[in-house]
């Protein structure tokens, strides 16, 4: 048996070469320019390069690792390229993956925000975001649709979902108190009725064989990848110090109170409770960055997720947006380094909103690559996933809300934003068209209604 990592045998008996770090590299940053999508668009790019074309990993050992990533809070289709590159190349690796993964969404996200922000009220980019706004509405509606479909199967989940949307909705309550009571739920459901608590629409529904591959179903795990505890403290140790030195350092510069601490401190948060993906933990951001620090407006957290769905990488990457037209607004390093503020902020949220993502892979991939069978435990997650969907639909309301009727209740209704939104519904509901189209077609109609405004 081969014990060196990288290798699978063929069916002749031959062996697939390693692939060599360069090409894994070119890969992993193209895959970061041309990952638009959302995670469904993302996951799918990486099993077609990977899976069918070049062969680097197996349908089964692919399905394995994604279902883990599915376990974890934070950006699934990131985290799976971080566990690919890492069983290829080691720690390195996978640090590549991840970072390429998001870097150019950033450095897009940062330049359209300032944009955004400097341009906005020019008549081109106005009637560009008139249009985007309710398109997004209509595609928060899918996003619930889509989770939904695949996840409320049965009526104890529907209950759950339905409780976690009166939750949020009524009664106000904290996205981290319904993810708990979420997971509660599930735990409980999973003891006592686990039938209807089985993991929902897997991803591994179906597993078709490729050819032989580099990490093939019978590759021996390499020694980088088995569960060693020094290992794993070695980890715990560097991710603290990543996490602690830049958060002593901005105490240090602005106090606990300071814009920028509060900023790491948040969506450090955020990251642990981005279970069901970036439309899950909107919530938990706009209760925070809108109603309690005053970052951003509502306005400019639909301006911000439109932009989110149009640049490639994670859609959580929005908290970039957020971050930048806070620190720009609130002018935190001054008038005069307004772009600067926004830069930095924006690049410290990247920071502490990711790095778990490594973290959560680097140390749990070893416990996951012991076993290549079901993963245990999933009736949690199955609990908070029904919440999930309650929860975007509460997110749409809002967006629609604020879209519909921008003056509020008492005001008319806004019918050129009511007819694109509901263009937008026939488009992504009845004709199936992407959401970039979607999103593209939508502002095509919002310059027009601008224009005969």
């Amino acid at each position: 048996m081969n014990d060196k990592p990288g290798l699978a045998e063929v069916e002749e008996g031959a062996l697939m070469p390693p692939v060599p770090f360069y090409q894994a590299f070119l890969f992993w940053l193209k895959l970061g320019l041309i990952s638009f999508g959302g995670p469904a668009g993302q996951i799918a790019i990486m099993h077609q390069e990977l899976v069918e074309k070049r062969r680097w990993i197996s349908e089964r050992r692919f399905l394995h690792a994604l279902n883990y990533c599915m376990l974890l809070p934070g950006p699934e289709a990131q985290q799976l390229a971080i566990y690919i590159g890492w069983l290829l190349h080691r720690t390195w690796g996978g640090i590549v993956a991840g970072v390429l993964f998001v870097l150019p969404s950033l450095f897009i996200l940062v330049a359209l925000a300032w944009i955004y922000i400097a341009y906005g009220d020019v008549p081109l980019v106005a009637g560009i975001f008139y249009g985007i706004k309710p398109a997004v509405t209509a595609i928060v509606f899918q996003a619930a649709w889509r989770i939904g479909s695949r996840t409320l199967k049965n009526p104890w989940l529907w209950a759950i979902a339905a409780a976690a949307f009166i939750g949020i909705f009524v009664f106000r309550l904290p996205f981290p108190l319904i993810v708990l009571c979420a997971a509660l739920a599930g735990y409980l459901g999973g003891r006592y009725a686990p039938q209807y608590f089985q993991p929902g629409g897997g991803h591994a529904a179906t597993e078709k064989s490729y050819g032989a591959a580099v990490i093939d179903d019978d590759t021996p795990t390499p020694e980088h990848a088995r569960f060693a505890w020094p290992r794993l403290t070695r980890l715990v140790v560097v991710g603290a110090v990543l996490w602690l030195v830049p958060m002593l350092a901005l105490y240090g510069l602005f106090g606990w109170d300071g814009t920028l601490t509060q900023m790491a401190w948040f969506f450090t948060k955020a990251a642990l409770l981005t279970f069901g993906g970036a439309y899950a933990v909107l919530p938990y951001v706009y209760q925070g960055a809108v109603s309690g620090y005053g970052w951003v407006t509502p306005a400019h957290m639909i301006d911000g997720l439109a932009l989110g769905e149009t640049t490639p990488g994670p859609l959580i990457m929005v908290v970039a947006f957020v971050a930048f037209v806070g620190g720009y607004v609130l002018e935190v390093f001054g008038p005069e380094q307004a772009f600067l503020a926004g830069a930095v902020a924006a690049t410290l949220v990247t920071w502490f909103t990711f790095l778990p993502s490594f973290l959560f892979i680097l140390g749990g991939g070893p416990l996951v690559e012991s076993t290549h069978g079901q993963l245990g435990f999933t009736a949690p997650l199955t609990g908070i996933t029904a919440a999930v969907v309650g929860v975007i639909l509460n997110l749409a309301l809002f967006f629609g809300y604020h879209v519909l009727w921008p003056e509020g209740f008492d005001a008319a209704l806004d019918w050129p934003s009511a007819v694109i939104a509901l263009g937008a519904a026939v488009l992504l509901f009845g004709l199936k068209l992407s959401v970039m189209k979607t999103l593209g077609l939508c502002a095509l109609a919002g310059l027009l209604a601008q224009w005969l405004i």
